[in-house]
């Protein structure tokens, strides 16, 4: 670079990072597109449409939820994946697509690392292991004794091959030394109504969506899969504290952006992430069997990271693959 382009070029310079702390410090400035890769109405969408409306409220904007369902939150994902890095255009992540998917299927079209600024985890669920009232099972111990007296005997459904109700079955069958029988449904719905029937046996099933049974009894609670009791059935135990040191699997829910958005806006994003899980939405949330997070996005982006080596080995063990 000859000196005269070195002046001009030292010229330009704050010139230009002026505009863009300009653009940072009153974004947004138009409406957002919020992108969800699932149909309306399961977790992803419950979440990204309470973050959402209490953005939109708070930044004075529109925050408009897209939801681009379709090949496991794929479709969706890409989407976001490809958009102009600008801050108009986000997506409320899940664990399947932006952890789980890139071990699960042969070829991704996006990296869940490299294509993505994490802003927040937003909140994580827990998946209840629960049974049918009829299988004489109180607690973990009780499960795997009776599946190492019958091996292959007990089945347990799950909302397709390689979502979470699936892989919650393969970490315990991997850690426990059991052998019990996978049986994948279209949705978690089918799965659920698979096990009220008595159908099959035993489900990892999300928690929003086996609480209304637990409370009628229709299907008998016993443990959560995440690493901590849930504030929602804090009296049910923890599978690793009831017999499986380590074993930890959450269904997730976070804000990301395209790879190459301005950390300011990130920053304002997380900002207002942490805000928005400090009100009421957070009572809305745990009402509904989610626990709020709000974590930075260094720390989300290092719990992403370590979310695809953990279900990549499990995948790798079980021997799982997408149809």
């Amino acid at each position: 670079m000859s000196g005269i382009s070195v002046f001009f070029y030292m010229l330009l310079l704050p010139a230009a990072l002026s505009g863009a702390t300009y653009a940072a410090e009153n974004y947004p400035q138009r409406p957002v597109r919020m992108i969800v890769a699932y149909p309306p109405g399961g977790g992803t969408d419950i979440v990204g449409r309470m973050i959402a409306q209490k953005l939109g409220e708070n930044v004075g904007q529109n925050i408009v939820v897209d939801n681009r369902g379709g090949a496991t939150g794929n479709i969706g994902t890409e989407i976001a994946a490809r958009a102009t890095p600008d801050g108009y255009t986000l997506l409320m992540g899940n664990v399947a697509p932006n952890a789980i998917n890139v071990s699960l299927f042969r070829k991704l079209p996006f990296d869940p690392v490299r294509d993505f600024a994490p802003v927040s985890l937003v909140a994580v669920t827990p998946n209840i292991l629960v049974v049918h009232p009829s299988l004489p099972v109180k607690t973990v111990r009780d499960l795997i004794a009776l599946a190492k007296a019958g091996p292959g005997q007990l089945n347990f459904p799950s909302a397709g091959i390689g979502s979470s109700s699936h892989l919650a079955g393969e970490m315990l069958k991997t850690m426990a030394a059991i052998d019990m029988v996978h049986i994948p449904y279209k949705g978690g719905g089918p799965a659920l109504i698979a096990l009220l029937s008595g159908q099959v046996q035993l489900m990892f099933a999300t928690m929003p969506a086996a609480m209304p049974h637990v409370k009628s009894g229709k299907v008998r609670p016993v443990a959560v899969t995440t690493s901590r009791r849930s504030q929602a059935l804090p009296e049910l135990p923890t599978i690793a504290e009831s017999g499986i040191p380590g074993y930890e699997a959450a269904t997730w829910y976070g804000l990301l952006a395209p790879a190459g958005t301005p950390k300011a806006i990130v920053g304002s994003l997380h900002g207002q992430v942490v805000t928005i899980l400090a009100s009421d939405t957070r009572r809305q949330l745990l009402a509904q069997g989610f626990e709020p997070v709000g974590s930075s996005p260094s720390e989300f982006a290092a719990y992403i990271k370590a979310e695809i080596v953990k279900w990549g080995k499990v995948i790798r063990d079980a021997a799982v693959r997408a149809e």
